[in-house]
């Protein structure tokens, strides 16, 4: 039965939407619910849900504001604020009445920028500076009462988030008034001036711990104040929630709960306090980061928590500063029962070295000059979903990327979430051009009143999908697994070479013989229709009588039994070609070949090489080198779904919508009068098996159409960054001469030897694949391919890419003067008679050998 064109009751509703409630995820006890809510546009989220802000302004969550919300009892409308093509986001940021600010503030990037009536609302008059200079006096009174109740100095300050200004916090004399202060809190005040910051703190001789955190000077001066502060106090051993190189069982003490602001007396290094811990906390939950250790560093640190007699439960980053495995940490403490959460049965079992601690989120960061529409860029990819729209014909080639609305977006990330999220797109009228996205909300656990409202960022996603990997878009994952899991991928590939020169004699003989009938073509390609007019070729309908088969499908074994092909029949392509023509079976060809020959860039298979590729993207940002990564879909042209991005989080999540590699973009290429361009080569194969291909004479260039920039706002410009113009912009075409005298003039520069290392790189190619791949080579086949080819600013070339059954638009259109190899001109229209007979006939005009 066919759905109904317009839906007027809950079962239309069920028949148009089936697909899309079970893709959704949704109950089906809450499909009634789900179509009312639908048909009456309720969104009554508000009345279950409040949101605060956490994380100090940068974050916001959900908390449920009702007694109790029961498993799978209720769904909630969620309204997609804002939905875009990604190449669009940027013009749609500026364009938009009010959709920056939004964005802004729904991601918790506007904190600095607020309206003039804001900023004299949040003014501070002499009477506010005093209230807060009471605040403070009151803290320091509580804390001089509380000691001499216990009958103890007072040992620890609280003086967080109280405004204190350079003037008051030297006013406060904290060093005379309390002179055995071991802990001072002075996270998040309006400490500007460095040398006085550093003249009070220093004064307190007897600190073991100081924070300063989101203090303005240390945004501004952070470096100088640290290895003040650090020479100032010797015996310091946190410095801003890091541990210094000074640590020991003070610090230990703390992160197990032993000392701190409420049990100041509890702990001393001399008391045997530690035998009583059990629980330790040494990840970046507790402590930001511990300092790098060398082998006598970490064996003392092991001897310290062997000291912990009672030690159950540890929480410490893997890699870290215990090593790399948790198997060997768990040999080193006989007596821990749980490691990062995951019992020690269970660890040793499976055997496996990495367990993740609890991850620190990645917050928003911004510099003060930023725009909103940049700070919302920058922040987005911690916010966006995404789907693709289809219907019955064909499923759009361009994702669409959507941020949920408030509500939605203060959900956070649990791997042991209670509410689950679903895009949905409600069709009304029963077709796709009357579709209304939203997503879905329900609970799947049951949840009571003040408890956090979570979802899982990768449901349904395990570690064969890389979770863990994945993670690191959202949050600060362990930096040393990922930088060790990269030097690993590189030494697989270091001084590679299964190529080997050959000088074997061609494999391939004249298809058709003297004074014979002449070769039947059967051919779905419209220009092979056209413009084969060899008379020694015939093209036909008929597949089955057909001697060549030419087409733009792959012949398969469904394709052959269709067709009623045979084994006899030549085709236009080889077996097992996937390893040239999709992109991540390219570069893992020339790498098993080659390892990492100069002209690939580094190429990384998102699917399965995501681990490394961040490591790669660490190293690259430590050394201050370009991060500007380019991502392109496994086996799409014409550039779709590809993307330029330095954004370690975009570069994950970009996975999303479908298979892609990732591979370091040429940030600096050659430049045809300060704009971008790449060439076109055509390469015809003959054989495998000696190797036997042929460069077609003529090149093409295609130039981008605005000047070069690696300005940020750029990277949104299709006709800034890439050169295919056939499908969209405007086409430029420059005849293949002029281009070259034109580039040697501009450069000075020798073209044909530029073109000798063309042919060099582009010979290798085929040899890498023929192999790591002998399985290629058929001698029922004969095939062309596209080699695109750009060169970087050294003029050296770069391979981006090949491509089965080339777009011979231009090859067929224009005439073009050859200026390598056979000289002469070519005329369009005899490009496939040029093809064919080189490819069947053994004829050599216009092509050269390589």
């Amino acid at each position: 039965m066919s759905a109904p064109a317009v839906i007027r009751d809950f079962d239309d509703f069920v028949k148009v939407h089936e697909i899309l409630l079970a893709a959704s995820g949704v109950p089906p006890t809450l499909y009634r619910q789900l179509f009312r809510k639908l048909s009456a546009d309720t969104f009554d989220g508000g009345e279950f849900f409040t949101i605060e802000p956490c994380e100090g302004g940068r974050q916001r969550r959900l908390l449920l504001s009702v007694e109790s919300l029961l498993r799978d009892s209720d769904v909630f409308l969620i309204d997609h604020a804002w939905s875009f093509r990604l190449p669009d986001a940027l013009q749609q940021l500026k364009e938009v009445p009010g959709l920056a600010e939004r964005m802004s503030a729904l991601m918790c990037v506007d904190l600095d920028m607020k309206t003039n009536d804001e900023v004299s609302e949040l003014e501070i008059s002499e009477e506010a500076i005093g209230k807060s200079q009471d605040r403070v006096l009151e803290v320091l009174k509580k804390e001089v009462d509380k000691a001499k109740e216990s009958g103890r100095d007072a040992t620890w300050l609280e003086l967080d988030e109280l405004e204190i200004d350079d003037e008051m916090l030297k006013s406060l004399d904290l060093s005379a008034k309390f002179p055995n202060l071991v802990a001072l809190n002075l996270w998040s005040n309006k400490l500007q001036d460095s040398e006085n910051v550093i003249q009070e703190v220093t004064k307190c001789r007897n600190l073991k711990a100081i924070w300063l955190n989101d203090n303005p000077v240390v945004r501004n001066c952070g470096d100088t104040i640290a290895k003040a502060v650090l020479a100032g106090i010797p015996g310091l051993e946190i410095y801003n929630s890091c541990f210094t190189s000074n640590f020991g069982e003070w610090a230990l003490g703390f992160c197990g709960d032993i000392g701190g602001a409420d049990n100041t007396g509890c702990f001393c290094s001399d008391s045997g306090s530690l035998v009583k811990v059990t629980n330790l906390d040494l990840s970046n939950r507790c402590i930001r980061d511990l300092p790098k250790l060398d082998q006598v560093s970490i064996d003392v640190l092991l001897h310290l928590l062997r000291d912990f007699n009672s030690l159950q439960s540890l929480e410490v980053d893997i890699p870290g500063p215990l090593g790399n495995s948790a198997v060997q940490i768990l040999e080193y403490l006989p007596n821990l029962s749980f490691l990062n959460g995951v019992s020690r049965s269970d660890i040793t079992e499976s055997g496996k070295h990495v367990i993740d601690s609890s991850l620190q989120p990645r917050l928003p960061e911004w510099g003060p000059t930023e725009s909103l529409v940049d700070r919302v860029l920058n922040a987005m990819w911690l916010y966006l979903m995404t789907y693709r729209l289809a219907d019955e014909e064909k499923i759009d080639e361009t994702p669409i990327w959507y941020v949920m609305d408030e509500l939605g977006s203060a959900l956070r990330h649990s791997d042991n979430p209670n509410f689950r999220v679903a895009p949905f797109l409600f069709v009304p009228n029963g077709k796709l051009a009357s579709a209304i996205s939203f997503s879905l909300l329900w609970p799947t656990q049951d949840v009571h009143y003040g408890e956090e409202c979570t979802r899982d960022f990768l449901f349904g996603v395990g570690e064969n999908k890389q979770r863990s990997a994945r993670l690191t878009a959202w949050f600060h994952t362990p930096e040393n697994y990922f930088i060790q899991e990269f030097k690993k991928y590189q030494q697989q590939f270091a001084l590679r070479n299964l190529c080997a020169s050959t000088e074997e004699s061609p494999a391939t003989t004249r298809v058709l013989q003297h004074n014979e009938r002449a070769l039947r073509v059967y051919t779905d390609n419209p220009q092979v229709d056209e413009f084969l007019t060899h008379p020694e070729f015939i093209l036909t309908t008929d597949a089955k009588e057909a001697d060549i088969i030419w087409t733009s499908m792959q012949v398969d074994s469904e394709v052959k039994k269709a067709l009623e092909l045979t084994d006899h029949q030549y085709t236009n392509q080889f077996p097992y070609e996937a390893c040239l023509v999709m992109k991540h079976h390219l570069a893992e060809t020339i790498l098993k070949a080659q390892g990492r020959p100069e002209w690939l860039q580094p190429t990384y298979n998102l699917e399965t090489h995501l681990s490394q590729l961040i490591g790669d993207y660490i190293i690259r940002k430590q050394e201050g080198l370009n991060n500007l990564w380019i991502l392109k879909p496994w086996n799409m042209a014409r550039t779709i779904d590809t993307t330029v991005t330095g954004d370690l989080s975009a570069i994950i999540r970009l996975k999303e919508t479908g298979p892609k590699i990732c591979q370091k973009y040429i940030e600096h290429p050659a430049l045809f009068k300060g704009r971008k361009f790449d060439l076109r080569y055509v390469v015809l194969v003959r054989s495998m098996n000696p190797v036997e291909i042929f460069l077609f004479d003529v090149f093409w260039v295609r130039l981008a159409n605005n000047p070069y920039t690696l300005e940020r706002s750029s990277l949104f410009e299709y006709e800034t960054h890439f050169t295919v113009m056939n499908y969209c912009g405007r086409l430029n075409h420059m005849n293949t001469p002029d281009f070259a005298r034109e580039f040697e003039e501009e450069h000075q520069v020798n073209w044909l030897e530029i073109h000798q290392k063309i042919r060099e790189m582009i010979r290798s190619v085929f040899d890498s694949a023929a192999a790591v791949h002998p399985e290629m080579h058929s001698a029922q086949s004969r095939a062309i391919y596209g080699l695109d080819v750009m060169l970087d600013q050294s003029f050296k070339p770069k391979l981006l890419e090949v491509t089965y059954c080339p777009d011979c638009n231009r090859a067929c259109k224009y005439d073009t003067e050859v200026i390598v190899g056979s000289k002469g001109v070519v005329k369009g229209r005899d490009f496939f008679n040029t093809v064919f007979g080189c490819l069947f006939l053994g004829e050599t005009a216009h092509v050269t050998p390589l």
